[in-house]
């Protein structure tokens, strides 16, 4: 059964009846795409607030950028960017997901209302992550991961990207369900953009299918990244600043839903929730 949203009401992932759409809200001065513009709790709850209002259905909340090069912040600063705007968007309803690396941030913001974690390490930057997140019993996003994108470590070289991405990601889920977090709190991200080319990108969204082959939700997060500015170049080579990447983003999330996709995360959401509409009513008529 399920509410007026489409949302089940019952506890774990939350689901949807077709793909959903989760709005970022980066409490940072540094991200590659907005940093700085909601960089203080007022502001930073107001855009998650709009962001539902246009179309989102959960909100991702991070206080830490994970751009290449990215300076990390220390643990307290993060959790004084994001636990407050956790607890604010969840005291209005809002299904929040916290951004996070560090297993502290995570319980924290579950603590505040947050209703999943979403590490782009999968557990590999914390130690005590895996653990946090089962006594917690919330959902938890396991992103392919090769280490920090600074210096020599970006380790960006493969034979086949989709094969090993996978595997990789097969490992690391193993990996989290020996740590105890149920397997229906599993879902899985390929990690675009990270430790990933243009063709290495293109090439994962191609094969959707073989990452969904892991029995997981599938999160894609594509939204304005390196890799569609490379494709949107003109004439000159020069990619198009990443705030005007919004509608080749929602090209990808008609393609991520079409295929399957659980969610896909995107920082402006109302070409994005229209674009999943669209994909679901196709698949009703087929």
């Amino acid at each position: 059964m399920r509410d007026k949203t489409g949302r089940s009401p019952v506890a774990g992932l939350p689901t949807w009846d077709r793909c959903a759409v989760m709005g970022v809200v980066n409490v940072t001065p540094d991200s590659f795409s907005d940093g700085g513009r909601w960089f203080d709790t007022t502001a930073a709850v107001k855009h998650g607030l709009d962001l539902v209002a246009r179309g989102a259905d959960l909100v991702d909340v991070g206080g830490e950028s994970t751009r290449p090069g990215a300076t990390r912040v220390d643990e307290a600063e993060e959790l004084r960017r994001v636990v407050p705007v956790v607890r604010g968007l969840a005291s209005e309803g809002v299904v929040v997901s916290v951004d996070t690396m560090r297993a502290r941030v995570a319980e924290q913001a579950v603590a505040a209302g947050a209703a999943l974690v979403n590490d782009v390490s999968g557990g590999l930057s914390d130690p005590a992550m895996v653990p946090a997140v089962a006594a917690s019993g919330v959902p938890f996003v396991v992103m392919h991961w090769r280490g920090f994108l600074e210096g020599g470590n970006i380790r960006g070289v493969y034979r086949d990207v989709v094969t090993e991405v996978t595997e990789e990601l097969r490992a690391r889920v193993e990996a989290v369900l020996d740590g105890g977090v149920a397997p229906d709190r599993i879902v899985v991200d390929p990690g675009l953009g990270f430790s990933k080319d243009v063709d290495h990108d293109l090439a994962l969204l191609a094969r959707l299918d073989r990452l969904l082959g892991l029995g997981h939700p599938l999160l894609v997060a594509a939204s304005r990244k390196r890799f569609l500015g490379r494709v949107l170049a003109g004439p000159d080579g020069a990619p198009p600043p990443a705030r005007e990447r919004d509608a080749a983003t929602a090209a990808v999330s008609a393609l991520a839903a079409e295929a399957g996709a659980w969610a896909v995360r995107v920082h402006e959401v109302r070409a994005t929730a229209d674009a999943v509409r669209v994909a679901r009513a196709v698949e009703g008529a087929r």
